[in-house]
């Protein structure tokens, strides 16, 4: 068994152990070099789908469909359950430039601002815009709004176990083949997708010359940069020496996170970890440490080689 094989098979052991199961990519973006696990399945991306998002409108702007300036009327989301940030919090309409609903969304991770951009961009054209840069792999299939009506939001705040709870085994008694699921934001023949492989291709095409256009990739990569949601690999991956470049995605047992760590020494490592949870518990700190804790693992053993 060679050190690579001994190695994944303990960090599946070890997520297997925590209660997760983990799809992670680590990509060396120099030499092309790569470790991962189950990197090829699918997993609904939740607000995973705000990068492409962003991507298809700042693209549009650059093209002059669009005007970054231009204000948008914003309905308040007037979410009172916890997570939501942003204008989905707002208790009164606002009006908000496109720019800034691309930082509100991608930085904040604001559903409200991000399906604000969905109504000038819808998930259609956001995947075609994809496939014309020729990434496959992630299908943006629905607003991010719908992700707020699951039993999560049906629940008092003392039961949102019972919502998990119910996520994972509505997941296992499926009757759906492959990954199908009875609420439709986890089934994968219904709601946006992507593969770990896939959101490390996308990373890929940000950090590196691609078919992105570069001022586009710059706009993108700098709104990742300053993601504030950094609980979970971001203690792992963040230092003087490194600067990591991300954005979450979370739904009831999902917990993903992609991002880009970049050393002081040169050495670039794309970052793709989706993970689901068999635990029924909405707060799970131990499970962000080892998710983080896996990725890193993959990390080092592609900076050692």
């Amino acid at each position: 068994m060679t050190s690579t094989e001994a190695l994944l098979r303990s960090l599946r052991r070890e997520l297997r152990d925590g209660g997760l199961r983990g799809c992670l990519l680590v990509r060396d973006l120099h030499t092309g070099a790569e470790v991962g696990i189950d990197a090829d399945v699918p997993l609904p991306s939740a607000s995973l789908v705000k990068v492409p998002l962003a991507l298809a409108t700042a693209e549009r702007v650059r093209r002059g469909d669009l005007d970054g300036g231009q204000p948008v009327d914003v309905a308040p989301g007037r979410i009172t359950t916890p997570g939501p940030t942003g204008l989905s919090r707002f208790r009164h309409p606002a009006r908000v430039a496109v720019d800034d609903l691309l930082y509100l969304s991608v930085c904040l991770s604001d559903s409200t601002a991000a399906d604000a951009l969905f109504d000038l961009t819808p998930p259609d054209r956001v995947t075609a815009q994809l496939k014309a840069w020729g990434l496959s792999g992630i299908t943006v299939r629905h607003r991010v709004g719908e992700l707020t009506d699951t039993p999560a939001e049906r629940f008092e705040t003392g039961q949102v176990h019972l919502a998990h709870a119910l996520a994972i085994n509505a997941g296992a008694s499926a009757e759906i083949g492959g990954r199908g699921h009875r609420l439709p934001q986890l089934d994968t023949t219904r709601a946006s997708t992507g593969t770990a492989r896939a959101w490390a291709d996308l990373l890929q095409a940000l950090w590196l010359p691609s078919a992105i256009p570069a001022d586009v990739a710059t706009t993108v990569r700098e709104l990742m940069r300053h993601n504030l949601v950094r609980q979970r690999l971001a203690p792992d991956f963040s230092s003087d020496a490194t600067t990591w470049s991300s954005k979450t995605g979370t739904l009831l047992n999902l917990r993903h996170e992609v991002g880009v760590v970049e050393h002081a020494d040169g050495q670039v490592f794309a970052v793709a970890a989706l993970t689901e949870s068999s635990v029924p518990a909405s707060a799970q700190p131990g499970a962000e440490a080892l998710m983080a804790h896996a990725a890193r693992t993959l990390r080092d053993h592609l900076r050692q080689r």
